[in-house]
């Protein structure tokens, strides 16, 4: 397989899904924060409440059209750039993109439609629940398309046909309920949660800094505080879910993301190279400290798991791979001509389709992703994570407190949090994605195997075109969005 070929392909698919990942967490933060803003609205009345209510709708509205736009090129991709993968799998993952498809988002754009026009034309319940199924649909597309995702990193429910050469759907609640798909569902939302919760801390503190739109400040901070605080927090506590699920199903992963050679029991978290805290990284994926944690080398030669399961080593992986797709071949060969032989062929592919994707494997070098990159990723994520958590905590007090005025330090930090929060998303993305190279599938179907067999030259004038119309839509949406955010929500200061 033509290595170029690979190469740009990642890439185009990966800075598609970069861009793409600027606007999803943000329209399902603050499809959150306008639903309440709305909320306090209706209860209390008032045009203060209902001009905040609309400021935020607008910015969501603004970063949702450019978010929808990059969000069906990455589709199509699955298409044009990986059509070896859709055939062999999309009998399954196309399941849930298409219900996301025709429910989530028409969802979404049935709803969104009477938030921004239906203000005189319905009652104030109907509109407060379109704002609210508005939000809701938000989440529901991130449902599915994560339980595509999650699939990957633990495929589960199929079956594979050798007649069809297609893993194929046999139990749908399965896929649905796939652990990692469920986990990185919350994680995902959660995350959402925080960037919608920093955004609208970051633009609060901007007119603090102006000395603008005091009073919508100070309530809108108060509010994106406690909605990024209670994001983050979620946070934390599906990231340990993740993590043992990473370390049961993606060792290879946990072992790039520490820089682990070497594990077992009572394995040490690294902080930074040098300075690790002695069996933390046993406690954090196994939630025991004599549990074990492979590493590297352990994957690479073979290890006993906690379990007592003996795990092959990737030698014995690669052996039963050719074995299953010698014997898939011979099925093929055979079915048609000599119904035993193809019938005994089968019995092999079965025996040995785990280890399927391993028999296009070449060598150990090929299943250790880039470690240095993960670990430094992971590292960035968490930084920039906990800076994001204290600027919510101070601008939570001292919103709580009544005490804003005059704190240009909190402002600043609070404002510069916004480029940190983007950070920490895209580095945990880069941690997700590239931490489980080199499969589309995991331990079933290599990169190598499920790229269209299309021209290198192709995809690289692809990818520069996106570079430039992605570009293009960044800037028009940040833009549009500065515009917004400096005409302001014109609001009135009420008194309390």
């Amino acid at each position: 397989m033509d290595s170029a070929l690979i190469l740009w392909s990642r890439a185009q698919f990966a800075m598609t899904a970069a861009y793409h990942w600027l606007f999803v967490p943000m329209t399902l933060g603050l499809g959150l924060v306008m639903a309440i803003m709305e909320s306090i609205y209706v209860k209390k009345g008032g045009e203060f409440w209902k001009k905040t209510a609309k400021f935020w709708q607008k910015i969501f509205g603004i970063n949702f059209a450019v978010g929808v736009a990059t969000g069906i090129i990455l589709e199509f991709e699955f298409g044009t750039n990986w059509s070896n993968y859709s055939w062999f799998v999309g009998d399954i993952f196309g399941a849930p993109l298409a219900i996301e498809g025709i429910f989530a988002f028409f969802m979404e754009s049935t709803f969104m439609a009477v938030m921004y026009f239906g203000w005189k034309k319905v009652s104030k319940g109907f509109h407060l629940a379109s704002t609210w199924l508005t939000a809701c649909g938000a989440a529901i597309s991130a449902l599915w398309i994560l339980i595509a995702n999650g699939w990957m990193q633990h495929p589960t429910g199929m079956a594979f046909n050798p007649d069809t050469v297609r893993n194929e759907m046999v139990d749908f609640w399965a896929v649905v309920g796939n652990p990692v798909a469920i986990s990185k569902f919350f994680h995902a939302v959660l995350s959402g949660w925080e960037v919608g919760g920093v955004v609208v801390m970051g633009i609060c503190c901007w007119y603090l800094l102006k000395g603008r739109e005091l009073e919508f400040a100070r309530k809108s901070l108060l509010i994106g505080s406690i909605v990024g605080v209670v994001g983050t927090l979620g946070v934390i506590l599906t990231g340990d879910t993740s993590a043992q699920h990473v370390a049961k199903y993606q060792p290879m992963k946990l072992a790039a993301v520490e820089g682990l050679e070497n594990g077992g029991s009572r394995a040490p978290f690294s902080i930074v190279p040098g300075v690790e805290i002695p069996g933390m990284l046993s406690i954090l994926a196994t939630h025991d400290i004599d549990g074990i944690v492979p590493g590297i080398n352990d994957i690479i030669n073979g290890y006993v798991d906690n379990e007592g399961n003996v795990i092959p080593s990737l030698e014995e992986k690669i052996t039963r791979g050719n074995i299953a797709l010698s014997a898939f071949q011979q099925y093929r060969s055979n079915v048609d001509s000599d119904p035993a032989a193809a019938a005994e062929a089968k019995l092999i592919l079965d025996e040995n389709m785990d280890y399927f994707g391993y028999g296009y494997i070449d060598s150990p070098e090929e299943v250790i992703p880039p470690v240095d990159m993960v670990f430094w990723t992971f590292r960035i994520m968490i930084g920039c994570g906990c800076l994001c958590l204290l600027a919510l905590l101070l601008s939570l007090w001292f919103a709580y407190k009544d005490k804003l005025s005059n704190k240009k330090w909190l402002y600043w930090f609070g404002f510069i949090c916004i480029p940190l929060i983007y950070i920490a998303g895209e580095c945990g993305w880069m941690t997700a994605e590239i931490g489980r190279q080199p499969w589309t599938i995991q331990d079933l179907l290599p990169l190598k195997a499920a790229v269209s067999g299309i021209e290198a030259a192709s995809v690289k004038t692809t990818f520069m075109v996106f570079v430039i119309v992605f570009s293009l839509f960044l800037a028009v949406e940040l833009t549009i969005m500065v515009k917004a955010i400096k005409k302001g929500p014109k609001v009135e200061e009420q008194n309390n």
